[in-house]
């Protein structure tokens, strides 16, 4: 069953969404500065960054599948993954200094954080949330919008995507077999993680002693 707006509050989410879309401008700017900031010192941990927008179909879907009322005032209310930027960093060790660096920025409020890195879900999935909230001005007022960040590794990304593709091949119903396959790939992946930061570390130490003599 395919669940739609009605024709009215689809124009009334429209409207939304140009809101949300400014407030994720807004952020990829400051996260962007802080990332040019960060490579004029030691180098920036950030590989990319990226946003989204869910599509009205996702949010209806989202909004059925949450038993509420499919408007756009519900989609406000309920949902905070509305808008999204996502930040690959280059390790996993890079991902708590980069949520400080989010805690630390002006005119930002962060509602609710949550850890998937240090504590995975059951199905594998790595990745820090962190839902942040900040003031859009337009039209001469002033609204405080939602906004979602995602920080994971590339090799958390890459087994994001693999895992989407898995659940929506499977409509959600991943055979038990695959599933099970994919933890024991995050599993390997967090430990390759490692393994390339200390490798990374031990490459820093050879050039600092080589840049000491």
């Amino acid at each position: 069953m395919q669940v739609k707006f009605s024709e009215e509050e689809f124009g009334k989410l429209k409207e939304k969404l140009r809101i949300y879309e400014w407030a994720q401008r807004t952020l990829l700017t400051k996260i962007d500065i802080l990332h040019e900031s960060l490579r004029t010192v030691d180098g920036s941990p950030i590989e990319s960054i990226k946003g989204r927008i869910k599509s009205p179909e996702s949010i209806a879907d989202k909004l059925y599948r949450l038993s509420v009322e499919v408007t756009a005032e519900s989609a406000q209310k309920n949902l905070r993954d509305i808008a999204g930027v996502r930040v690959i960093c280059s390790f996993s060790k890079d991902i708590l200094y980069l949520v400080g660096l989010l805690r630390q920025m002006p005119g930002m409020k962060i509602l609710d954080e949550k850890d998937y890195v240090t504590r995975p879900k059951p199905s594998g999935y790595r990745s820090y949330h962190v839902i942040m909230e900040l003031p859009v001005f337009y039209s001469g007022k002033a609204e405080d919008v939602v906004v979602e960040v995602q920080i994971r590794t590339e090799a958390m990304n890459f087994w994001s995507t693999l895992e989407h593709k898995a659940k929506y091949k499977y409509k959600n119903r991943v055979p038990k077999h695959l599933s099970d396959e994919l933890v024991m790939c995050a599993d390997k992946i967090a430990e390759l993680d490692n393994r390339m930061f200390l490798i990374h570390e031990i490459i820093a130490l050879i050039n600092r002693d080589i840049g000491s003599k």
